[in-house]
């Protein structure tokens, strides 16, 4: 088997930082009024900035394709010296694509302009990033392909304009459900790419991928965060409406997210962590980065308690994230904090990192071992 690196990074994020008193500008206010649970949901989440791929007319500024494209383009700016026809595969991650078909990795591919190639589209929520990442790291491991690109990319925020819920029969009084308002405030857009190598990089760090766990646990949980169905009309599917228009009346295909399953997912993510600790994987006395997908900072705290009744304590020091500064993107969300994290200078060779992205669809709990290569500490902006 041969080894597998992260040989470089990208990632696009649109437009300006929006501040939080910005928010409602871009997604605009329901029925014309502030949304009362937005205060409580930021305090919660602690999030200071995000990015929309759209303006305040709510016209969208690129594609989700074209925002995967840009961080595709600027990984492999950096890398250097891979030409564009010695990558083999390209597998991407996404909860909702611009089109319902093809994949999104085809759309992505034609948007990148790059040459014939294997594809693999994932589609999901949080975890399907990671699930692009395995894919790619296998391909290489199994000499199937010498580079490889991972990426994903995510445009939420037009899942949340004020017009789609006003022209929703069920939401006619303006009072949109507490499972998709708060939403609204949590989520936000970006997209990041890795370059996948069976060499690591003679220009800078590399991070050498030794593991991927990937877990499902939906046979243990109902659904939580979902779209394309209504639990208040009897788990009914979009499909299974007598026209997407009626679908669309009774909010079928919003986003939503069950709040009285949400908290399950902390316990999903440090349960597996903590498998992996007693079956010897992973040493928590010699991880030296802590990468942690949380889309709030209401589940951080809960993650530390989780994990000290476990026996583990990883110091808060070496937790790094850029949820606040960034925004909760999703599937985006590791590649952009991973890719901060790389060009940061603050990684020395040897290190250990190790990435967690818990997903609260059906639950799925994905984590990675990386090791820091070379001793670079050069920053890009």
């Amino acid at each position: 088997m041969n080894p597998v690196y992260i040989t470089s990074m990208g990632k696009f994020l649109p437009g300006s930082p929006v501040e939080n008193d910005e928010i409602e500008d871009y997604l605009g206010k329901i029925g014309g009024k502030s949304s009362k649970t937005k205060r409580i949901i930021l305090e919660k989440n602690q999030i200071k900035q995000r990015y929309y791929a759209m303006d305040k007319e709510q016209k969208s500024l690129y594609t989700n394709a074209e925002m995967a494209s840009l961080a595709i383009r600027e990984a492999l700016e950096r890398n250097g010296n891979l030409p564009d026809h010695e990558i083999g595969f390209l597998a991407t991650g996404t909860t909702r694509g611009d089109m319902l078909l093809p994949g999104f990795a085809s759309m992505v591919h034609a948007e990148t302009g790059l040459p014939v190639m294997e594809i693999s589209s994932h589609a999901g929520l949080c975890a399907s990033g990671m699930q692009a990442l395995k894919n790619a790291y296998l391909h290489i491991k199994a000499g199937e392909h010498e580079a490889a690109i991972a990426c994903s990319s995510e445009f939420l925020s037009r899942e949340f304009k004020h017009t789609k819920f006003e022209a929703q029969g069920i939401y006619s009084n303006s009072r949109v459900p507490f499972d998709t308002d708060f939403l609204r405030f949590m989520l936000s857009d970006g997209a990041g790419a890795a370059i996948l190598q069976n060499t690591p990089s003679t220009q800078g760090q590399s991070l050498r991928i030794e593991w991927i766990d990937n877990k499902s646990y939906a046979n243990q949980y109902d659904v939580c965060m979902y779209s394309g169905m209504s639990k208040e009309d009897g788990n009914r599917s979009w499909l299974d409406y007598s026209s997407i228009h009626e679908a669309a009346d009774h909010g079928a295909l919003n986003l939503k997210q069950d709040v009285r399953l949400v908290n399950e997912i902390t316990k999903v993510g440090t349960h597996r962590f903590l498998e992996l600790v007693e079956e010897g994987r992973i040493d928590p006395e010699a991880i030296d980065w802590m990468v942690c997908h949380y889309s709030s900072h209401f589940f951080r705290d809960e993650i530390f308690k989780l994990l000290e009744l476990g026996g583990v304590n990883i110091p808060e020091e070496k937790w790094f994230t850029n949820l606040y500064t960034k925004g909760n993107t999703a599937a985006a969300s590791i590649y952009i904090m991973l890719e901060e994290l790389l060009y940061s200078g603050r990684l020395s060779e040897g290190e250990q990192v190790v990435c967690v992205v818990p997903e609260s669809g059906r639950f799925q709990s994905s984590i990675m071992m990386l090791t820091v290569v070379g001793a670079s500490t050069e920053v890009h902006e």
